[in-house]
């Protein structure tokens, strides 16, 4: 005669599941952190790279001159690494909050930030405004850059105190701001004048910080520059943070876990959600429609121009075989194997700054709607 032991085993899951899903989110976090922190190697900006995108030509030149480069990944070993001595490049200038961009303008002898939009401007160039974005092809210099000659450059354009190259290489005070990276890439140094331009901006001192923010970075930053933090508030936040002990963060994450798994384990207890058909049938196409129509009238070229980015290159993911996770450097490299465009215009596309204007916003609907077709023929 057999007994069942099924009710041991249940009682068993019972009183060991909480410490088996909090281990399980524990291992999850970890893997997503590791993730973070090592997914920007060999990627676009990385002065070790020599991918397209990567910018090891230009890091071994400004070598050569005698200049010392000290790569950092965070915001914290920047603040560490930045003196009055040395230059700072920010390669994601919009990653970061306007206090941490204003700080580290204020500590480096000279700055230089890449594609910088609205939000960053403020804390790095706030008497400098941006303009539009335009197409990379070979400019005149028109300013004291004069000894670099024609450089191949576009992107964003901007309206400062010395305005270069159709306004998009500007100086305002000890700031240098550039509309896109080709003169620092190794896809386009070679081309006109561009070795002379970067050397000239990246070499200001014998000191180089080649800062690459993270995600990280931008959480510690309120969420990137584009939110538009304000000094005052930011700095009397981050006082009375100081304020708590680090163990009392680290208890109040422990209960915030215990309290979601309690609400999974109760809302068990509700039963299967019931379906019922609407009243009515709404098309997607009226669905869409309305949303436009909205951003419309809210003038919200921005978060339109989001939108689009986001469905293209979630299109493009799976016709370049790429994990859902893929980087911007990974799929902008991967388009341009692709397409044999080049990777400035294709990063500018798919990852540029926002429109302004409706007229630019239809002009990137239709670069992404042409860059999505090269690609699916291909």
């Amino acid at each position: 005669m057999s007994t069942s032991l099924s009710p041991d085993y249940k009682r068993i899951w019972r009183a060991a599941r909480g410490p088996v899903i909090i281990g399980l989110i524990i291992v999850a976090a970890a893997i997503v952190i590791a993730l973070a922190r090592g997914g920007g190697e060999d990627g676009a900006l990385d002065p070790d790279s020599v991918s397209p995108q990567g910018s090891r030509a230009i890091a071994r030149l400004l070598e050569q001159q005698g200049v010392q480069i000290r790569e950092v990944g965070s915001i914290e070993d920047a603040y560490d690494a930045v003196t009055g001595d040395s230059t700072l490049l920010i390669t994601q200038p919009n990653w970061l909050g306007t206090q941490q961009l204003r700080t580290l303008r204020e500590q480096a002898g000279a700055t230089v930030a890449i594609a910088a939009t609205d939000g960053a401007l403020v804390g790095l160039a706030p008497s400098t405004l941006r303009e539009i974005l335009i197409e990379p092809m070979n400019r005149q210099p028109g300013c004291e850059f004069g000894a670099a000659g024609v450089v191949y450059i576009g992107g964003v354009t901007y309206n400062g105190p010395t305005r270069c190259y159709d306004g998009t290489v500007v100086r305002d005070g000890n700031v240098t701001l550039l509309g896109d990276a080709a003169p620092l890439v190794n896809d386009t140094l070679d081309q006109e004048g561009n070795a002379a331009l970067g050397l000239r901006i990246l070499g200001q001192h014998r000191q180089l910080v080649w800062y690459t923010p993270t995600l990280a970075d931008a959480a510690a930053g309120g969420g990137g520059s584009g939110g538009g933090d304000d000094a005052g508030e930011g700095s009397g936040l981050d006082s009375l943070y100081s304020l708590v002990p680090a163990g009392w963060w680290f208890a109040l994450g422990q209960v915030a876990v215990a309290v979601l798994l309690f609400m999974a384990w109760r809302a068990r207890r509700l039963g299967p959600i019931v379906t019922e058909p609407l009243p009515v049938v709404v098309r997607a196409a009226e669905t869409t429609e309305g949303r436009a129509r909205l951003y419309r009238r809210a003038k919200a070229t921005d978060h339109a121009a989001d939108a689009l980015r986001r469905t293209t290159i979630g299109k493009l993911i799976p016709l370049l075989g790429l994990p859902s996770d893929a980087t911007p450097a990974a799929i902008t490299e991967s388009v341009t194997a692709r397409t044999g465009r080049p990777g400035v215009e294709v990063h500018a596309v798919l990852f540029g700054p926002p429109p302004t204007t409706e007229q630019a916003l239809v002009q990137i609907a239709d670069d992404l709607d042409a860059l999505l077709n090269e690609v699916g023929s291909r």
